[in-house]
């Protein structure tokens, strides 16, 4: 396996640190450790185009055909390395050398894959063939294309696995998901997608917020977002993951974004946590 020498940080999420298509090692701030992604998307291409989004050349599209036997080789081979060689006291600091997922989340939406009910099923195949059954498998999705059935299979198929899945949702408002989120987008139909997803899999709610031109979101905004987890059913949800910037933005929307302060965000997961909502927060 080619790798270059530098050690893996919560701030550098390259998807080339090792030469394979699918397969790419993080440290994860919000897992806490070394997360195992899976890049469905090595076009580049995603069906949103998020303000936030650090893909270089982000394209609109979907997933490309994937090379099934490719995939499962490149996890055998990194997994096995992870587990039984060096990478790990070469490339990843002490304190985060333990794995804490297998995370579907790479250059664009992976559900976009006409494959991934299949990909999953192999996904869980391998990682309890491995040893690591009790490591979790995750899914990082925009949420989009949950009403569609090849990828409900997929999420009862994830949560049969033990798994999760993390659902997008930056804003409650039509104009805030259009600027944040690059997409012409109905809230309240996303809000169903939300709630059948958490109907077919644990669901954690993920909500990146920040400074649009110095600006912090407003009490509306927050509002109709508050209101767009109401009527998704709260009850129904593990929580919220709540975060800032950590990297900087490779889109041309860069300019707009600044990051909130710590205080800032508490106090936005406070009204969150008013919900009855467990609240993860990510500065």
């Amino acid at each position: 396996m080619n790798s270059n020498k530098q050690m893996l940080t919560v701030s550098d999420h390259n998807r080339s640190f090792i030469d394979m298509t699918y397969v790419y090692p993080v440290v994860s701030r919000r897992a806490g450790g070394v997360s195992v992604g899976i890049n469905l998307n090595p076009d580049n291409a995603c069906n949103w185009h998020c303000a936030y989004c650090q893909v270089p050349g982000l394209v609109r599209g979907a997933a490309p055909e994937i090379d099934l036997a490719q995939l499962e080789g490149e996890l055998r081979q990194f997994l096995g390395e992870l587990l039984h060689g060096s990478f790990m006291a070469e490339h990843v600091p002490p304190e985060a050398q333990v794995i804490r997922d297998i995370a579907f989340s790479g250059n664009g939406e992976p559900t976009s894959s006409k494959a991934f009910a299949t990909i999953v099923e192999r996904v869980v195949a391998i990682r309890d063939e491995v040893g690591l059954a009790a490591v979790p498998i995750r899914l990082i999705t925009n949420g989009s294309l949950a009403d569609r059935p090849y990828v409900q299979t997929a999420l009862r198929s994830l949560a049969a696995a033990g798994g999760e899945v993390w659902f997008k949702l930056d804003g409650g408002r039509a104009e805030d998901i259009a600027r944040i989120n690059g997409v012409d987008l109905a809230p309240e139909a996303h809000a169903r997608r939300l709630a059948l997803c958490a109907s077919l899999c644990p669901t954690w709610v993920q909500t990146c917020m920040f400074r649009w031109d110095g600006a912090p979101p407003s009490d509306a905004m927050i509002a109709a977002y508050l209101a767009i987890l109401d009527s998704a059913d709260t009850t129904a949800l593990k929580g919220v993951h709540l975060y800032g910037l950590a990297r900087p933005s490779l889109q041309p929307e860069a300019s707009h974004l600044q990051r909130l302060s710590p205080d800032e965000l508490e106090q936005i997961a406070r009204r969150i946590k008013e919900k009855g909502l467990t609240v993860v927060v990510s500065p």
